[in-house]
């Protein structure tokens, strides 16, 4: 996985999407590019990476029917 996936997949977990959903999206090809492209668009639309990610997990959470990953520990 390159530096940008990973940092994609990482800023996700952030916003709590679970991680097994986020690796059947980076284990296709296809569907990492369609995320890449998401992210990318909203940068050009000058949204920092962080309101990217932000939006791109309320559409994972709305299109799958599922509520964030409460699990991961928040550290303090």
């Amino acid at each position: 996985m390159d530096i940008n996936r990973l940092n994609l997949y990482e800023r996700l977990r952030d916003f709590k999407v679970p991680s097994t959903v986020l690796d059947n999206i980076f284990a296709a090809e296809e569907d990492v590019r369609i995320l890449e492209n998401a992210f990318n668009s909203l940068l050009k639309d000058n949204f920092s990476k962080d309101q990217a990610a932000e939006e791109i997990s309320k559409t994972i959470f709305k299109e799958l029917n599922i509520g964030p990953d409460h699990s991961i520990k928040v550290e303090k």
